[in-house]
């Protein structure tokens, strides 16, 4: 079995690559990226395609002035470039994995050639999360970025015309059933991570920290997070913000300014330090497919309590290794900070649970045994 993966972004492509390389099965890697910082992943330079012209051209469009920025959408440019670009330079190979937004052609290049596809979508299906979008700014009275029609049009494209589509979460598989897609189509696999790199160490201190990573955005969520927080008003408490901030959210953060702490964004390779210094960590998403970040948190012992739209209800079991609650709900998440901080006990046994759960199941060996199987029932493989 030769397996190609394109991906214009960096997303989880080097993990999954280099799961493929081990077990002898990667063909090639087509990708955004600049080809020194793949190879610093350990994959073979022979079996790494650089094509990093649109990440580029994305980086320096941003920095021009906003209505010039405006008169295109970049990121549906720089994923067209990478697919144009990608199809001209696919391999023979039986089996293309392709991340949603780059990869129409090359869909249509692999299936020309006899090549089975996967589309990879890390988030839930775009219809719903723009519908979410949208009505989230339209309640906060913000104008926000939502995906380009011309890239949501490519994407509705790409889920009609490949053979499955990977999704890392029971929400988004049931977003894909609710727009009509089949259930057969779907292929869920959850994520891993790096069970060397985040790890639990001991604390310094005694302080409650509500510990959130990721991008600060409407997205995310963070606007309720700073509401509980500021309306909870703990004594001997810290709110600690790990990510860069997007422009939106500006605005509320100046709101709450001087109820939390902003780290900005951190190298992945420093965070396991902030996560062992906290009680609990929280996401609460509005919408996303699964985020990774909970599964870090938790190797550092972290319980978490997160959104009923982070894919958390596939890892975390209520009350066992945190909480479920639906998205925007403030008090929901209000009593489940106060029963943390009125009994630290249950929030380490949680913390200690969450912990050995991810150890047993969710490294990125484990995420790669389940995408090899899942890669030879397509291909009708028996092992070989």
């Amino acid at each position: 079995m030769k397996v190609i993966v394109t991906s214009g972004g960096l997303f989880h492509s080097l993990e999954l690559a280099r799961q493929l390389e081990k077990r002898g099965c990667l063909g090639r890697l087509i990708t955004g990226y600049p080809g020194r910082k793949v190879r610093e992943a350990g994959l073979p330079p022979g079996k790494i395609v650089s094509l990093p012209l649109g990440q580029f051209l994305y980086r320096g469009w941003r920095t021009l002035p906003s209505p010039v920025r405006g008169l295109a959408d970049p990121v549906f440019r720089a994923a067209e470039l990478f697919d144009r670009q990608a199809s001209r330079r696919l391999p023979g190979g039986d089996l293309l994995v392709g991340w949603s937004s780059f990869s129409l052609r090359t869909l249509r290049e692999a299936k020309r050639r006899g090549m089975k596809t996967v589309l990879e979508r890390g988030s839930s299906h775009i219809l719903l999360q723009r519908e979410i979008l949208t009505e989230e700014y339209e309640r906060l009275g913000l104008r926000g970025v939502l995906p380009h029609p011309a890239l949501v049009e490519k994407e509705l494209r790409e889920y009609a015309e490949t053979d499955y589509i990977e999704v890392p979460s029971s929400f988004a598989r049931e977003s894909f059933i609710r727009q009509g897609v089949s259930g057969e189509k779907i292929i869920q696999g959850f994520r891993g991570v790096d069970l060397d790199q985040f790890r639990q160490i001991p604390r310094d201190d005694s302080v409650f920290r509500v510990i959130f990573a990721g991008k600060v955005s409407i997205r995310k969520g963070v606007q309720y997070l700073l509401r509980a927080f500021k309306e909870l008003a703990l004594p001997r408490s810290e709110l600690l913000l790990i990510g860069a901030v997007a422009d939106e959210i500006r605005p509320i953060l100046r709101r709450y300014a001087g109820i939390f702490r902003s780290l900005g964004s951190r190298p992945r390779a420093e965070l396991y330090r902030h996560f062992s210094r906290g009680n609990v960590f929280v996401l609460p998403s509005i919408e996303e497919g699964l985020a990774v970040v909970q599964l870090q948190a938790m190797a550092c012992g972290l319980p978490v309590i997160c959104s009923s739209h982070t894919g958390g209800t596939d890892i975390i079991e209520e009350e066992k290794e945190g909480f479920i609650i639906p998205i925007r709900d403030v008090e929901a998440l209000k009593e489940r900070l106060l029963r943390l901080y009125r009994d630290p006990e249950l929030g380490r046994e949680m913390g200690e649970r969450a912990k050995q759960k991810v150890r047993r199941g969710f490294s990125w060996d484990d995420y790669g045994d389940r995408m090899i199987g899942e890669y030879r029932r397509i291909l009708g493989e028996s092992g070989r």
